[in-house]
């Protein structure tokens, strides 16, 4: 076996949101490093800067000035969020608390994915919010006054309960969130972080009324969902071990790679530095031999991003490979469960659609066909590693749309692969 290669990944995109927003909400000079350059982070920048907030150009190192709360003004057009999920429904819970008037739009991918599961509890706070048609975007809040909420949510979503604990500290009330089963908890962390006083009792999150916020000083850690990829052509090579440094090891997003080690892979982390109340370190893949696994419901919200590529490695795997209990991959930047089987099926594997999942049927066989990505970068970089095994042919019909949450990826499974070849 080679000696392994080291790929650096971007940094991670959910901190990288985090990091911009709550720069915006503390009081002083934030100082953010290695943030991810992508489309989707990028527009949360632009939707900060019509709210008021001095964001500069982003970059390898950036400082934000800001007055917390006092800093947001009324916007003088549209929160033009891209294709950002994220970006929506976090800076709708700051746009609640704010005593004007927001109007929230997106691209067609964007204005189709559901907002009234993040209205609702902002209604409930005291907010107006209007959705224009259907459930999607345009979307329209009339921030003010807020009063305390102790919210049961009907999902596991860091996206609604971080829209709730922003518009709790932008309202100066308490707030209290139950969910069903623990959603990732960047939030949390950072606002322990910056001086916040957070209670966490199992899926219960409750952050009494904050004051000022302490500025942010943070180097922020590699994706752990862009270096499951790099990680996962490894697994699947014959040959070529791949070692990711300084990845964000949060426990609410390690569970594609906990997966990968039931389905016998070899795959191994080295623990380094806190960042921004998150653990580090390094995470390496070697090639291994795997058998299929059930994934139920209790792990979809570690790995939700990651089950298109988990259903990609299943169709490698020996056995069979079935996801359950993840209906929520319905509603991303495409119907992911319809997107990966039909894809699936077009190169040559064995897949079956269902409600709430998939099954996916291991092959020896060679993959060969086009893949419809439909715009979701997901779809695009999870057939990506298919496509950059040794005997496979895919052509991904949007290659482009990796440039969401990992620009350089087809520049790093290009290197891995040339490894691979010995070139």
């Amino acid at each position: 076996m080679t000696t392994p290669i080291e790929i650096r990944v971007p940094g991670d995109k959910s901190l990288s949101h985090r990091a911009l927003i709550f720069a915006a909400l503390a009081n002083g000079k934030s100082r953010i490093r290695d943030i991810l350059l992508s489309a989707d982070v990028h527009s949360t920048a632009s939707v900060l800067r019509a709210l008021g907030v001095a964001v500069p150009v982003l970059g390898a190192d950036i400082a934000i000035e800001s007055k917390g709360a006092r800093a947001f003004a009324r916007p003088s057009s549209d929160l033009d969020c891209g294709n950002s999920g994220t970006t929506t429904r976090l800076l709708a819970g700051i746009a609640a608390g704010c005593a004007f008037r927001s109007r929230f739009i997106g691209d067609a991918s964007l204005s189709r994915r559901p907002m009234r599961r993040v209205a609702r509890p902002l209604i409930a706070m005291g907010a107006r919010v209007e959705i224009e048609a259907g459930d999607g975007l345009p979307m329209v809040i009339h921030g003010g006054a807020l009063r305390s909420i102790s919210w049961t949510s009907e999902t596991a979503s860091a996206q609604i309960k971080s829209a709730i604990l922003l518009a709790g500290i932008v309202g100066g009330v308490d707030v209290q969130i139950t969910e069903p089963s623990r959603s990732r908890d960047h939030t949390e962390r950072m606002l322990r972080a910056l001086g916040a006083r957070v209670e966490v009792d199992g899926t219960r999150v409750h952050v009494p009324a904050t004051g000022a916020l302490h500025p942010l000083d943070m180097s922020v850690p590699a994706d752990p969902s862009s270096a499951a990829f790099l990680i996962a052509l490894a697994v699947l090579s014959s040959q070529t071990s791949i070692v990711v440094p300084n990845v964000c090891l949060n426990p609410t997003r390690t569970g594609f790679f906990e997966v990968l080690r039931r389905m016998g892979a070899s795959v191994q982390t080295v623990p380094g530095a806190e960042q921004g109340g998150e653990p580090t370190g390094s995470v390496e893949g070697a090639p291994s031999e795997l058998r299929g696994v059930i994934v139920g419901e209790a792990e979809v919200p570690s790995m939700i991003d990651e089950l298109p590529l988990l259903a990609c490695v299943g169709a490698c795997a020996r056995g069979t490979t079935e996801i359950r209990g993840a209906a929520e991959l319905r509603v991303k930047e495409s119907d992911r469960i319809a997107t990966v089987v039909s894809n699936l099926r077009a190169i040559g594997a064995v897949a079956e659609e269902r409600i709430d999942g998939l099954v996916v049927a291991g092959t020896r066989g060679p993959l060969r066909g086009t893949v419809r990505t439909e715009g979701d970068h997901r779809i695009a970089m999870a057939f990506g590693v298919l496509g950059g095994l040794p005997g496979n042919e895919i052509e991904i019909d949007d290659p482009a749309c990796v440039a969401v949450s990992y620009p350089a990826f087809w520049d790093d499974i290009g290197r891995a692969t040339r490894a691979m070849a010995g070139r």
